[in-house]
């Protein structure tokens, strides 16, 4: 029993577990603040121009049923201003210089086949420039002077 309760201290206690969780709440408090910005700012905003919170009045009545669309508009209304404050902070925080907001994943070197990241300009492998999937802010300057490659026949 005691072997047991080590190992799950080291488990839950590792690095990973910890991390996950750290993140988990920190994500949570973010998301939080994020949700507030966007119902009690900007939604007012929106509140202030059309004269309405929301828009949950709005109802179609066919066949006896109430279609509640303006609860609908109200929602999706409030998820897109959700993600114009999300990418604002996202802006905001990569012009910074804060956080890691490198492009994620692996595509294949059309060279030497090597995986390499999806924003790599060079192959790690071969050495070969290579066009990345996605081109980075500080990359595109790099692209841009790199000499164009004569077309094989």
């Amino acid at each position: 029993m005691k072997n047991l309760w080590l190992e799950f201290k080291a488990f839950a206690l590792g690095g990973n577990m910890l991390d996950l969780a750290l993140g988990f709440i920190i994500g949570a408090a973010f998301a939080a603040v994020v949700e507030s910005l966007a119902g009690n700012v900007l939604m007012q905003l929106v509140a202030a121009i059309f004269g309405e919170p929301d828009f949950s009045g709005l109802i179609l009545n066919l066949n006896g049923a109430e279609i509640k669309y303006g609860s609908f508009l109200t929602d999706m209304l409030s998820f897109l201003l959700l993600g114009v404050v999300l990418f604002g902070l996202v802006k905001l925080l990569k012009k910074a210089g804060l956080g890691n907001f490198r492009a994620q994943g692996q595509a294949e070197c059309p060279y030497c086949k090597e995986f390499v990241s999806v924003d790599a300009i060079k192959c790690k492998w071969c050495t070969a420039d290579i066009d990345p999937a996605q081109v980075e802010e500080e990359d595109a300057a790099l692209l841009a002077k790199r000499n164009p490659r004569p077309e094989s026949v």
